[in-house]
């Protein structure tokens, strides 16, 4: 075993939440290691395909500094308006048993070049509107973006501080914890590292479990945080994953044959499944299937048989697209997400658990004073339990959704953070990982200079140090963080690279 080597900070995992800890950590002056199991930083948003940033409130501060990096690379970012989709048929909708009528097999988003980043920062429709085709043309815009630019961009930023050592292909083996404190990390290179402060963003909260947390996982019942669309029992149900593949124009028309022993018939749903499909600044296509498995058939299959059974699927779907609807014909199957797009697995009991309850009552209901960042997408659930309520208004996660019970220089900062499942369908966007990072890792930088645990961080430093970096957390947007973003990307020139 090689010798260990302190950091000020260890962060496990390099998706959204990872990312944006190390940037904000780094930055002011901690030495940072961060671990990432896979060959990309991202997690969810690139190895998993998801590499769409949905419309949503609170999107500044470091999503915002990616963007803008993203922007000088020829085609590697964009901003997107709603397209067709099979609801807004003006004949009626006929999804699935009139295929042929039908003008498209689920949702479309498409390249939009006279809409901004400002746009993409809200999905809420508020108490005078109605949610809709109309508000959705007007307010729904997200941010699709190239995996492999958002990992060289991200690394970019990283290197740039002078502060952060990057470990890909590293997982964690081990902890060891004393008296509520994390210790040290054993990692799959051997090597056994101590840090003062320890940041989780492996989304299924693995540091955590290992450390002894207490995790949860399935639907909360109402008796434990009294919310009112919970169930009266428990259930192991968990959102559905899905399995991400893309596609790319062709000049020829052809339906691609199926690999041998894929069935030409969807075996795994009593209907055909719809999809949202994402237009790249390039060209190609994001097909998200809704979804490709429940949660509760990946908890049990487990990650590896889920995956196999989940990319038969996925080219059952791509026959099923090209044969139904010819316009995927000039397209041609080019790559699928080496890992799978999971929605939920574990959650954290934090000493602050979000819930339906805070989502219900919103900013101008709740009372935290430890507000770190700010979301507004709907409860949104896949599969057998699915639903996609609004929300009213934004409303604000606590920093203390972010410390796990009982301990003292740990912190979660991924969809496992401390949510109950119906919050977590909410709070779970990768813009907000990010900024659940960002927040972590100015936490920690707080708590290393003035020598207090994180439970102990002043709750409005931080949020002094989170405005200062152009964090959103009010709601209408400050008219000073309005014209910053406006100005910012006013002065970038798209593909200067």
């Amino acid at each position: 075993m090689m010798s260990a080597q302190t950091y000020d900070l260890i962060i496990i995992g390099g998706g959204s939440g990872g990312v944006g800890a190390a940037i904000a950590a780094a930055r002011a002056g901690l030495k940072t290691l961060l671990v990432e199991e896979q060959p990309w930083l991202g997690g969810t948003s690139t190895s998993g395909g998801v590499n769409t940033w949905e419309m949503g409130v609170g999107g500044t501060g470091i999503p915002f500094e990616i963007y803008l990096r993203l922007k000088k690379i020829p085609e590697a970012v964009g901003v997107y308006s709603a397209g067709r989709h099979f609801a807004w048929q003006k004949d009626g909708f006929f999804w699935p048993h009139q295929l042929d009528r039908c003008i498209f097999p689920g949702g479309e988003n498409v390249i939009d070049p006279q809409r901004r980043y400002i746009d993409t920062l809200r999905r809420h429709p508020g108490p005078d509107q109605k949610p809709g085709e109309a508000f959705s043309r007007e307010f729904w815009h997200g941010v699709p973006f190239e995996p492999g630019a958002f990992h060289q961009v991200v690394m970019e930023m990283l290197n740039e501080t002078g502060n952060c050592e990057v470990r890909l292909l590293t997982r964690l083996e081990s902890v060891q914890t004393v008296a509520g404190e994390v210790k040290n990390v054993c990692l799959s290179d051997g090597r056994t590292e101590s840090a003062r402060f320890f940041i989780d963003s492996t989304a299924n909260g693995i540091l955590c479990h290992e450390a002894g947390c207490e995790q949860l996982t399935g639907i909360d019942p109402k008796i434990r945080f009294g919310e009112p669309s919970a169930p009266e029992v428990a259930s192991p149900a968990v959102n559905a994953a899905t399995l991400i593949f893309r596609v790319s124009p062709s000049d020829s028309e052809l339906i691609e044959p199926l690999p041998d022993g894929i069935p030409e018939v969807i075996w795994w749903a009593k209907n055909p499944v719809c999809a949202a499909v994402t237009h790249y600044p390039n060209g190609d296509r994001n097909i998200n299937m809704l979804p490709t498995m429940e949660g509760a058939e990946y908890m049990r299959l487990g990650e590896k048989a889920a995956y196999a059974e989940c990319k038969r699927r996925v080219y059952c779907h791509w026959h099923f697209l090209q044969t139904y609807f010819p316009e995927f014909r000039r397209y041609r199957f080019t790559w699928i997400a080496p890992v799978m797009g999971v929605r939920e697995t574990w959650r954290t009991v934090c000493e602050k658990m979000l819930t339906e309850n805070d989502i219900n009552i919103g900013l101008s209901g709740q009372s935290d004073v430890d507000l770190i960042t700010i979301a507004d997408h709907p409860l949104d659930r896949h599969g057998a339990n699915g639903g996609c309520p609004e929300v009213r208004e934004p409303y604000g996660v606590p920093f203390r959704c972010l410390i796990p019970k009982g301990m003292r220089n740990l912190l979660i900062a991924c969809r496992g953070a401390g949510f109950s499942s119906i919050a977590a369908s909410s709070c779970r966007l990768s813009r907000t990982m990010i900024q659940l990072g960002q927040a972590s890792g100015t936490a920690v930088a707080l708590a290393l200079k003035t020598g207090c645990a994180l439970p102990d961080v002043p709750p409005a430093a931080l949020r002094d140090r989170l405005r200062e970096q152009h964090v959103q957390l009010d709601w209408p947007l400050p008219t000073a963080l309005r014209e910053y973003i406006e100005e910012r990307e006013r002065q970038v020139s798209p593909g200067e690279i």
